[in-house]
């Protein structure tokens, strides 16, 4: 079985539980990572969050958008605002290939607030695009460094 994980990672967080998440793959599966990055971030926060709100894209670097030839595609974002990262927004545009796939989304958060709803938004791009079968996750940013825990939550999602 072929996975892909996808993510973006502006502080570091996401890119922790991606780590995780990997190793607990690659014991059943071949995986490859796709790290996303922006090309055009601004360096204020308040103007990252609003392009979060008002789901607005980012121009990112050149990367793979066809999933066909995987099985299991697990996207990952920081929750902004109450959505994704810019950058996920214009990944989630783009892809291709993900009819019918087994999908894994997850999110890091900070208060919580907005997370079901950048799940939710996420979750409804990809059954637009055929996405099938959805599993989800969040971690807390205070939780990232503790790895048993995370690999107990992945556990518990069914992953």
């Amino acid at each position: 079985m072929k996975s892909a994980i996808i993510y973006y990672s502006c502080s570091g967080n996401t890119r922790k539980v991606a780590d995780v998440l990997l190793e607990e793959l690659k014991k059943k599966h071949e995986v490859d990572v796709i790290e996303v990055k922006v090309i055009d971030e601004p360096d204020e926060f308040l103007r990252q969050v609003s392009r979060a709100f008002w789901h607005k894209k980012a121009a990112i670097q050149n990367v793979n958008f066809d999933l066909s030839s995987y099985n299991l595609v697990c996207f990952g974002t920081p929750v902004w605002a109450f959505g994704p990262a810019p950058a996920v927004n214009t990944y989630l545009d783009n892809c291709i290939g993900i009819e019918g796939k087994e999908v894994v989304l997850f999110t890091t958060y900070g208060s919580g607030a907005g997370n079901e709803r950048c799940l939710n938004y996420m979750q409804g791009i990809l059954a637009k695009k055929g996405a099938k079968d959805f599993k989800r996750f969040s971690i807390q940013q205070f939780k990232v460094e503790d790895k048993e825990f995370v690999t107990k939550i992945l556990q518990k999602a069914g992953i």
